[in-house]
């Protein structure tokens, strides 16, 4: 099994993966972030295609393809269960990732944890983001991407602590705990 937990920045993904790990046995965190990481220290600006020259790692094309590959060497090296907190909002890598992901197993599901522009941004500030930050500036459109049902399985988090946000992703994978 994958379960993918979208989201804006602030929306209580890796709080929300790292506490529903305990609920699924034989499971790991991956978050695709760290290859967002790796790549920015791998590869300088300069060699970069035009439209990878941003200040958003998702931007690069090694970034989607190396995020499916290495779920798959994950899946493969160590038979766990994936639980994948990541903010992807373009429709054509969440496309390209969702179907990868779906190659490596078709018991894939996404869940998409959606809030209020002042809920991410209260949630930003007590998290302690640099006000006016990257993670605020994407905000609104995060916000705005999100509302459309290709994100489907829509958690509204405005209202709800972790602990009920896992409540609702066990009720939905049918796990017995």
């Amino acid at each position: 099994m994958i379960v993918m937990i979208n989201g804006a920045f602030g929306s209580g993904k890796t709080s929300t993966a790292y506490m529903l790990q305990s609920f699924i046995s034989n499971s790991m965190i991956f978050d695709p972030e760290e290859i967002g990481y790796m790549l920015r220290k791998l590869v300088p600006e300069h060699l970069r295609d035009e439209h990878e020259q941003t200040d958003d790692f998702q931007d690069m094309d090694l970034w989607k393809v190396l995020t499916v590959q290495t779920a798959k060497q994950l899946k493969q090296k160590y038979n766990k269960h994936l639980i994948i907190p990541m903010t992807i909002y373009k429709i054509e890598n969440f496309t390209y990732i969702v179907n990868g992901l779906r190659e490596i197993d078709r018991n894939l599901h996404h869940f998409c944890l959606i809030a209020s522009e002042e809920t991410i941004q209260q949630r930003l500030a007590k998290r302690g983001d640099e006000l006016g930050g990257w993670t605020y500036q994407n905000t609104p459109k995060c916000v705005s991407a999100f509302n459309d049902q290709q994100f489907h399985e829509h958690i509204v988090t405005d209202e709800l602590r972790i602990e009920e946000i896992v409540d609702i992703i066990i009720e939905k994978l049918s796990i017995n705990v």
